[in-house]
């Protein structure tokens, strides 16, 4: 018996591994973990009709510090998020004092805080293998993510990667009541800062059809940023 639960425990360490080793992989695909600058342009649509556009400067280092700023629309131009860790604060020009935030709080259309201000699937879930399964004739991960706690975006997610390598292809994303609320596909790969990454996330309403965001990433370099910069003190220069 002990040698049967010795095997068991290494069969399970390495499945463990590789499904870490996967979403790791997979993250490094959507974002580079150096420092990093993007330019994130957002159109929400309804039943095929565009009905809002936003644009945001994302500045980012190592999963764990982002600043987002909003560029468009004018009336919201200096309006800055600022994450570190799991912690997400806003800071509005006519506010002396920043505002907490969520991850999961909405932030336009389909997009909540966390998916644009914190990208980090390795740090924020616990990963396990559910199968393979072909898409469009290539051969796929199917990953179940479980929220390590409850100030991650969301409760459970599936996540589609490729085999051969690692690209991110789908993600559904579920509630604490395991409710499918939206989909999300990473499409468009194009070179930037150094490798194919996805250019565009297509974000889909699962609860209210035809309710559609499209994520556009241009402008992607690597970045020397140093850690001040994602401090409260050193925000309120910018």
């Amino acid at each position: 018996m002990y040698f049967l639960n010795s095997y068991a425990q290494v069969d399970v360490s390495k499945e463990e591994k590789l499904a870490r080793d996967i979403v790791l992989k997979a993250d490094q695909i959507r974002f580079p973990p150096e420092g990093f600058q993007v330019d994130v342009a957002v159109a929400n649509a309804n039943g095929g009709q565009v009905t809002e556009t936003r644009q945001y400067r994302v500045l980012s280092k190592g999963n764990e510090n982002t600043i987002v700023m909003v560029v468009e629309p004018a009336s919201e131009r200096g309006q800055i998020m600022l994450m570190k860790g799991r912690d997400l604060w806003i800071f509005l020009p006519n506010v002396s004092q920043p505002v907490r935030l969520s991850l999961a709080q909405r932030l336009t259309g389909q997009v909540a805080n966390g998916d644009i201000a914190r990208a980090n699937f390795a740090g924020d879930y616990a990963p396990r293998i559910l199968r393979t399964e072909p898409v469009d004739g290539e051969d796929h991960y199917v990953l179940e993510l479980t929220a390590v706690d409850r100030s991650v975006a969301y409760h459970r997610v599936l996540y589609w990667v490729k085999q051969k390598n690692f690209f991110p292809h789908k993600a559904e994303f579920y509630s604490v009541s395991d409710r499918l609320l939206k989909t999300a596909r990473y499409e468009n790969y194009q070179p930037m800062a150094g490798r194919p990454r996805p250019t565009r996330l297509v974000m889909e309403d699962a609860l209210r059809k035809g309710e559609v965001s499209v994520l556009e990433y241009s402008g992607m370099a690597l970045r020397q940023l140093d850690d001040k910069i994602f401090t409260r003190d050193y925000l309120k220069r910018l």
